[in-house]
């Protein structure tokens, strides 16, 4: 028999529902591919008093231990053009779509704004929620606004970008809104006559070994640089269990970075703000000999020190522990504070 968005089942494995490939289970699980599928499942987590996690991909998340509530597996579909002008294209996409699905449809149609986040893994519905972000770009720069549930009574609202309160890798959802929302619809903002972002130079030189030439680069051009970048720098979820990049890279005041850098003068950082730095945490991760170091089940990646891995069979509880080491080994070193930017359920 197929299973249908409105069935709820008890006690299913979530290994296969997240990218570290750890293996808890859930009290109960079930999948929504529209708002009032979810409405239905969020009346009975109510109606039983159950805790509630939302999944998309499952590409940010590290479970500690088996949920003993109700898993909802965000599967709402549909990508769409909803409106355009003479130099942009509104776009909007449900929530359970994969992101780099929509970066694809984008890129197919040369609308520009988010080839430069290509390969990024989860759900469309997980991108306002972590800001996500790579190579110059961030989801708050063509971000327009999304609708969601709200979980305490099924309401539906709308957020505008400022409403969103983005930051680097997080929002309102990650902070006083955090676990009240549900997403179900995300619009964006394209161009139609794009301006291509190269000023990450780790894309210029991989344009240049593709033979683009600087002065006719396409967003598809941007779009296959990241994609080989990516592909070359961060291990397959599917062969090596992993969340991409654990870690976000701190913010220091510029003072204290030109402090850092006289010490270390092969550490990396990146102007952030008018007074701050961001400083690269795998360059420190590495410097404290991290990288491709492996503890048991789990280590750090080879080829990029943030990226910590599950060699198969581990448990939650080994991955926080090596991060726990990894990070006060950076911060007796450096004297510097690396938090997780992968969300950790416990």
């Amino acid at each position: 028999m197929t299973e249908k968005f409105t069935d709820i089942r008890e006690n299913i494995s979530l290994k296969a529902y997240n990218t570290f490939g750890i293996d808890v289970n859930a009290r109960y699980f079930s999948r929504f591919g529209s708002e009032s599928d979810l409405i239905h499942q969020l009346k009975f987590a109510t109606d039983t008093s159950l805790a509630k996690l939302i999944l998309g991909g499952g590409s940010n998340v590290l479970f500690e231990r088996d949920y003993e509530g109700l898993v909802l597996r965000n599967e709402i579909p549909g990508i769409s053009l909803i409106q355009e002008d003479s130099k942009h294209v509104w776009v909007s996409a449900g929530s359970g779509v994969v992101w780099n699905d929509l970066v694809m449809w984008a890129v197919k149609h040369k609308f520009g704004g988010i080839e430069n986040l290509s390969l990024i893994p989860g759900s469309v519905g997980a991108g306002p929620i972590q800001n996500i972000g790579a190579y110059g770009v961030e989801l708050k720069d063509t971000f327009w606004q999304l609708e969601a549930i709200r979980i305490e009574n099924g309401e539906k609202v709308i957020f505008s970008a400022e409403q969103c309160h983005f930051g680097y890798r997080d929002s309102i959802f990650k902070q006083q809104l955090k676990g009240k929302l549900i997403i179900t619809k995300v619009v964006l903002r394209l161009d139609k006559d794009p301006t291509i972002n190269t000023s990450y130079g780790v894309i210029e030189k991989e344009l240049n070994f593709m033979g683009v030439k600087a002065n006719n680069v396409s967003v598809k051009d941007v779009s296959d640089a990241v994609i080989r970048i990516r592909k070359s720098k961060l291990p397959d979820p599917s062969v090596l269990g992993n969340a991409g990049s654990f870690f976000k890279n701190p913010e220091v005041p510029n003072d204290r970075y030109s402090e850092l850098k006289g010490r270390y003068p092969g550490l990396v950082g990146y102007p952030f703000t008018p007074d701050t730095t961001k400083i690269a945490a795998g360059w420190m991760i590495e410097y404290c000999g991290w990288k491709g170091k492996r503890v048991g089940a789990v280590g750090s990646h080879k080829d990029q020190a943030l990226v910590l891995v599950n060699y198969g069979g581990a448990k939650g509880i080994d991955v926080i522990n090596l991060a726990a080491a990894i990070s006060k080994s950076v911060l007796d070193e450096f004297g510097v504070v690396i938090s997780p930017e992968v969300n950790i359920i416990r």
